[in-house]
């Protein structure tokens, strides 16, 4: 009995012998991934990138209810909160600022961490420059934000400056270029880039791009240094986003448009009223890409050979059913794969506005103004073009009227005056307020530059608020002028009050939502 049991643990032992050496193999999971296997595809870094992009745009209350109503592009039919909210100069809602943190920030935290011990200088490039546009569509809402003291576990977590924003954006831009242009051919982003299937090159004009719209921002406050960053995006060798096919589109990662979810799905967008009195005063041929026709045909009767209806922004409202027969954006961004981040539109409108105030490289304001035209017929496949570029003041934008309201209940008389064809003896105001008119129309569903267009120049004039609900709690905004910046959000006024407070100091006014931004000077734009 012993010389077997002695036989049966020498079998054991030699049948152990024999298969740990295939241990290892035996016991790994057939369908996990390896981390050599992640870090041979990148997908240890490249997979925060879809969540990165997916948030560079808000949604419902960051965006539809929020600047495109400030910018008068979409109206709200719904009267939320009683009629009282946002669109009406009362903030019920604030959420950028935690989609930007959470879901951009802090992924790209995580990226960089990565990339950089592993010396990816491309994956740290990219990061940075999500990081960068995010933070700049932040600080136009807020203006000073947190960004070099982002994750600190202080209990004073301190914001920066603008003026100390757009510096860091600046030496972070040149950065960035240099890192892609090193690296031009490689080829490991394209599983994770949607937006230019991995082309180096792309993002670099996006870099370059981004650089001209920053110095713009700031050149009226800060003219030297707009200058200087405008001239040398102008002249970068990697170029600009100056076609169609540049365009920088991010995909609905979410499997819909959400514009079109908000307008088909909740009922709650429609038309805006300035959208109908512009494009119907200058017959704009891109109405029926925007838009569809409204589905009364009583609505306009002091228009009906342009049979759309828009809702005032800032309107007096009752009940949601009376204005849902006004017209919705174009069915055809139900299936919509993409939204657009930067067009070639933008950049020939930014270099107009360049060749006004003199930057080398900017070229000829009209040539720029007529190009962004053309390239926003192009963008959305609208014909008449050249005949569009050639309508005097015969064509003007219209008076509104709201047909259900009583009396002159939420109509206004058109501000705008400028026809479309350009004219070399406009002095330079006259000029720059036709660039911005037609960068506004260009700008459909991507309206947070045009919003910081609007308050550095005044330009396009829009109407005010018929219904302005502004007052002590947030700040009054005079009947006479537009909202100027969204305040800092509650969780940061509880939890991080020393930094808000310094960053209000920062700001230069209270936080309030008529505190002009630091590029907003208020002054003459020339």
């Amino acid at each position: 009995m012993k010389k077997i049991s002695i036989f049966i643990i020498l079998i054991g032992l030699t049948l152990y012998s024999g298969c740990t050496k295939d241990f290892a193999e035996l016991n790994t999971n057939p369908y996990q991934i390896s981390d050599e296997s992640l870090r041979q595809d990148n997908n240890h870094v490249g997979a925060f990138f879809p969540t990165m992009l997916n948030n560079i745009f808000g949604d419902q209350i960051e965006h539809n209810l929020c600047n495109e109503s400030f910018t008068r592009q979409l109206g709200t039919p719904t009267p939320f909160t009683g009629g009282v909210n946002n669109t009406t100069y009362y903030i019920r809602w604030n959420s950028y600022w935690g989609r930007v943190y959470g879901s951009i920030f802090a992924p790209a935290r995580q990226v960089l961490q990565i990339a950089e011990a592993e010396n990816n200088e491309v994956f740290v490039a990219w990061a940075k420059l999500l990081r960068v546009l995010a933070a700049s569509r932040l600080s136009a809402y807020h203006g000073p934000i947190i960004y070099s003291n982002y994750g600190s576990s202080d209990k004073t977590i301190l914001y920066d400056s603008e003026e100390t924003l757009y510096n860091t954006w600046f030496s972070e831009l040149d950065e960035i270029v240099d890192a892609l242009s090193r690296n031009v051919d490689y080829g490991g982003m394209a599983k994770f880039d949607d937006s230019f299937q991995g082309d180096v090159s792309a993002w670099i004009k996006l870099a370059n791009s981004m650089r001209l719209q920053l110095a713009m921002r700031i050149s009226k406050v800060s003219p030297a240094l707009a200058k200087t960053q405008g001239e040398k995006a102008m002249a970068a060798a990697g170029g600009m986003i100056t076609t169609t096919s540049d365009n920088f589109y991010i995909k609905n990662y979410d499997g819909f448009f959400r514009p079109a979810r908000i307008c088909f799905g909740w009922g709650d967008t429609r038309m805006s009223a300035t959208m109908e009195s512009v494009l119907g005063g200058y017959k704009d041929p891109r109405v029926s890409k925007y838009f569809d026709p409204a589905t009364d045909n009583t609505l306009y009767p002091d228009h009906p050979d342009f049979p759309y209806k828009g809702v005032r922004n800032g309107a007096t409202l009752v009940a949601k059913d009376d204005r849902l027969s006004y017209s919705t954006i174009a069915t055809a961004f139900i299936t919509w794969p993409a939204r657009r981040c930067f067009s070639s539109s933008e950049t020939y409108f930014l270099m107009a506005e360049a060749a006004l105030r003199g930057w080398a490289g900017a070229g000829d304001a009209q040539a720029n103004y007529e190009n962004g035209v053309r390239e926003s017929f192009a963008e959305w496949g609208a014909a008449g073009v050249d005949a569009y570029l050639q309508q005097d003041e015969t064509f003007l934008p219209l008076d509104y009227d709201d047909p259900k309201a009583s009396g002159d209940v939420n109509d206004f008389v058109s501000r705008i005056k400028v026809p479309v064809k350009w004219d070399e003896a406009d002095d330079k105001e006259v000029k720059l307020e036709k660039i911005m008119t037609q960068k506004w129309i260009a700008a459909v569903h991507n309206s947070i530059e045009i919003w910081v267009d609007h308050r550095r120049t005044g330009y396009p004039k829009l109407p005010y608020n018929y219904q302005n609900d502004s007052n002590a709690d947030w700040g009054v905004v005079a009947k006479d002028d537009f909202l100027r910046r969204m305040p800092f959000i509650n969780g940061e006024r509880s939890n991080n009050p020393g930094g808000v407070a310094d960053a209000t100091q920062k700001l230069g006014g209270p936080d309030e939502i008529g505190t002009h931004l630091w590029w907003d000077t208020g002054g003459p734009n020339f």
